[in-house]
């Protein structure tokens, strides 16, 4: 079980995010996360260049309370889809596809729309339904085409794309 900071929202496989206040949650570093937090910044700082689909970067900072780095970010209240017509989570649908058609388009990658089956949590965690329409979260293993090269690149657009297909179905039928 992973360790309970105050003020917890969630916890997955290497990290836990804490609200700070009401605008900024912090994506807590302690330890031996296995990821990088400086490469993390640099994905999420990129992809906000492109448009408003990742969640927004604000800054690195420290927690001296409960001694972690952290990647500190716009604080998003999901909301629940089902609560609105199929009609309108259609045209949500759309735009989140051009959207990630633009993020790919620049050399982005988000790489983990659909949990591993052996993840705990929802299959679809790191998707939120905000007033501002769908929003991904958690850039932990997104990639950069100028990191990893063009046939790796298109390697994972191809799986994300199948992740968007499960996705749609997903989200238009419930």
């Amino acid at each position: 079980m992973a360790k309970r900071y105050p003020r917890t929202l969630s916890s997955g496989a290497n990290n836990t995010v804490i609200a700070i206040n009401e605008t900024e949650v912090g994506k807590l570093f302690t330890g031996d996360t296995r990821s990088d937090i400086g490469s993390e910044a640099e994905k999420m700082k990129f992809a906000n260049t492109v448009n408003s689909l990742i969640v927004k970067f604000l800054r690195l900072d420290v927690s001296e309370e409960i001694d972690a780095d952290m990647l500190v970010m716009e604080r998003l209240y999901p909301l629940d889809f089902r609560a609105y017509e199929y009609e309108r989570r259609e045209l949500w649908f759309d735009v989140f596809e051009d959207e990630i058609a633009q993020l790919h388009k620049a050399g982005f990658v988000h790489r983990d729309l659909r949990r591993p089956s052996d993840m705990p949590g929802l299959r679809y965690d790191n998707i939120f339904l905000t007033e501002k329409g769908l929003r991904l979260i958690d850039v932990g293993i997104s990639a950069l085409k100028s990191q990893v090269g063009e046939r790796l690149f298109k390697r994972f657009i191809e799986q994300e794309h199948k992740e968007m297909e499960e996705f749609r179905t997903f989200f238009l039928n419930r």
